[in-house]
């Protein structure tokens, strides 16, 4: 049988495996797909993750319950070298995996961008993945406790002091929603006052939302001010030393909380491993349907879709390319299976066009933004319809109930403020409870 093996089980991964297995006859192709995560995380709702209006397990799906008829090895990929069809990986016992291919489909995704930024990567943290949503959230709620604690001074103003840097979705979308979870969780902290919060937005442009038109972005802007926000536009943080924050302006403040979504880099395997064509930036060059290579020279038997792939978008045309999101990445997924599928019985496949079905953000609970061309939404409707969106995109019915009755719970009963930044380390109290402890007349017990 032919050997089909997918490079990466993100959403573009997923949606290609679950795509072939129903299209694919059982004696026609084997699919194996490596990943060294076992589920995949649905990323737009990481925001929502950080403020706690859904439960983070809610946010992934398992690869080994949603498919049924593919390989799953648990690895991380150290090359791809598509001259002997051979990807080399390291399996997480340690050992060193060698998987054969006749057919290889790279949807490994994009890495967050860092940049030679002093104290950037002992400060900050990204907002990539389900455990950096619930580890910001985390650090977040324990701020709180530990200045509600303290007298007035530079510690305390330090522990409410939060800092977003990168003015994309996924920062404005992090950013308004770790506001809105703050501002919630003063009413059970009489301690602490709304003004002593300072949450700062930082960003390398004029503008944030550099997908929506300028109108609404320029709102968004006013939108998150209004809230007692401060958006730093035309700003570049140049250090974060020992989280005392320097920004490009000259402002300067010191943030117990750093988190950077200043945008996508190539992932490395991509970028640096293979020997499949990329760009000047490490993306793969991949064709309109999906095959990889430039439209004059196509390479035999790899295909790519998702963040890691350069895309011609037909629908906007002039040399566009796709955007790197979940819209994208399931439609891709989606003809890239049935483009396989048709090269294995020898058709041609077919070029991947899609037109956007609009941008839609949260802003916090009750606040959100949609754009459709000429049509934009603000407030409460646009936050109840980037709801509807997102749980008719997460994959799998399952999924879908949960989040739904996880935020018919948060509306109910408000968000859950407990933070259980213990779990990083949980063996802390067993291994404290079997030390040897002093009693009042300083004698070891």
């Amino acid at each position: 049988m032919t050997e089909i093996l997918i490079v990466g089980g993100g959403y573009a991964g997923l949606y290609t495996a679950l795509n072939l297995e129903k299209k694919l006859h059982r004696d026609e192709a084997h699919v194996t797909l490596v990943d060294p995560r076992p589920y995949m995380t649905y990323q737009p709702f990481l925001p929502e993750v950080v403020s706690g209006a859904i439960e983070p397990r809610h946010t992934v799906v398992s690869l080994r319950r949603h498919l049924r008829r593919t390989t799953l090895v648990a690895a991380t990929v150290d090359r791809i070298d598509h001259a002997r069809k051979l990807v080399r990986a390291h399996g997480l016992d340690g050992r060193d995996i060698e998987l054969n291919y006749d057919i290889v489909v790279v949807t490994a995704g994009a890495v967050t961008r860092t940049f030679p930024i002093p104290g950037l990567v002992d400060e900050a943290i990204g907002m990539k993945n389900v455990e950096e949503a619930v580890a910001i959230r985390d650090r977040l709620l324990t701020a709180f406790d530990r200045a509600a604690a303290l007298p007035d001074g530079p510690e305390r103003a330090r522990l409410l002091t939060v800092t977003f840097v990168g003015g994309g979705f996924s920062g404005v979308e992090g950013f308004a929603e770790a506001l809105s979870l703050a501002t919630e969780q003063l009413t059970y902290y009489p301690e602490i006052g709304a003004r002593e919060l300072a949450f700062h937005l930082v960003e390398a442009q004029g503008r944030i939302l550099p997908e929506v038109s300028d109108g609404p972005g320029r709102w968004v802007v006013r939108h998150l001010r209004g809230r007692g926000a401060h958006v730093h536009l035309n700003a570049q943080m140049v250090s974060a030393v020992g989280g005392h924050v320097v920004l490009s302006t000259g402002e300067e403040f010191d943030s117990d909380l750093i988190v950077w979504t200043a945008g996508n880099a190539a992932n490395g395997v991509v970028a640096r491993h293979t020997d499949l064509p990329v760009d000047a930036r490490g993306f793969l060059v991949t064709r309109a349907d999906l095959r990889v290579g430039a439209e004059d020279e196509t390479v035999a038997d790899a295909w790519a879709a998702g963040d890691n792939a350069v895309v011609p978008d037909l629908a906007v045309g002039h040399g566009a390319t796709t955007v790197p999101n979940a819209q994208h990445a399931v439609r891709q997924a989606k003809r890239l299976a049935s483009n396989i599928v048709a090269s294995v019985r020898g058709r041609e496949p077919k070029n991947y066009v899609h037109s956007s079905l609009g941008l839609v953000a949260t802003l916090g609970r009750g606040h959100g933004l949609f754009q459709y061309k000429w049509i934009v939404v603000k407030g409460w409707p646009a936050w109840a319809m980037h709801r509807g969106y997102h749980v008719l995109a997460v994959p799998t019915w399952e999924r879908k109930i949960r989040v739904l009755l996880g935020w018919v719970g948060a509306f109910v009963g408000r968000r859950d403020i407990a933070s259980l930044a213990a779990t990083v380390a949980p063996r802390d109290a067993f291994t404290r409870a079997g030390q040897p402890r002093a009693n009042v007349d300083g004698e070891v017990a």
